[in-house]
């Protein structure tokens, strides 16, 4: 696997190994041992799967501490822009975004650390998404931060009138009025 650095200190991209032939195609999704030989030393304890369509836009969420969450993502089917905000007050790149394209073609994994807010928004006609976290779900310290706040002016590639958000993400403050606690 390859381990692609992004400039947000610990959010990294992971390319794995993928071995193609006429039947079709065989990789590694995760392997414990490959992660902490390089460096990556998560325990992960909780998968999740979701489907979506066309213009869905789920986040940005995160869980505060001591429940925060590391999620390893990927794509099963279709594509999708994936996107990790930093909340860590201390960093140096506190409330900045980078986004990857997720796809069922590049078999990319997206690595988000504890301290970050994450969304998705769907690109294809259907998406079937995977993460796993390593800590479980707490609805009493769930958080998150409204999707188009200004201040991070996070391109979500679809056009707005086609965005399709819950009800619940369009009630999240804006950073600034976040509560935080990374």
């Amino acid at each position: 696997m390859e381990i692609i650095q992004t400039p947000i200190e610990g959010l990294i991209v992971i390319k794995p190994r993928v071995f193609n032939d006429a039947r079709g195609f065989f990789f590694e999704s995760y392997s414990e041992k490959k992660f902490t030989e390089n460096g990556i030393n998560i325990h992960f304890c909780q998968d999740n799967l979701s489907k979506s369509t066309y213009g869905v836009v789920r986040g940005l969420h995160y869980q505060l501490n001591p429940h925060s969450q590391t999620k390893l993502v990927s794509v099963v089917q279709g594509a999708v822009w994936d996107v990790a905000v930093d909340l860590r007050k201390n960093s140096a790149t506190f409330g900045q975004w980078y986004g990857v394209e997720l796809t069922e073609e590049n078999h990319l994994q997206f690595l988000i650390p504890q301290g970050f807010a994450h969304g998705f928004s769907v690109l294809s006609q259907t998406a079937v998404f995977t993460y796993k976290c390593d800590d479980f779900y707490n609805p009493a310290l769930e958080g998150g931060i409204l999707y188009n706040d200004p201040a991070l002016n996070i391109d979500w590639k679809i056009p707005a009138d086609k965005a399709i958000i819950s009800e619940k993400d369009t009630k999240h403050p804006l950073l600034k009025d976040a509560l935080l606690n990374f």
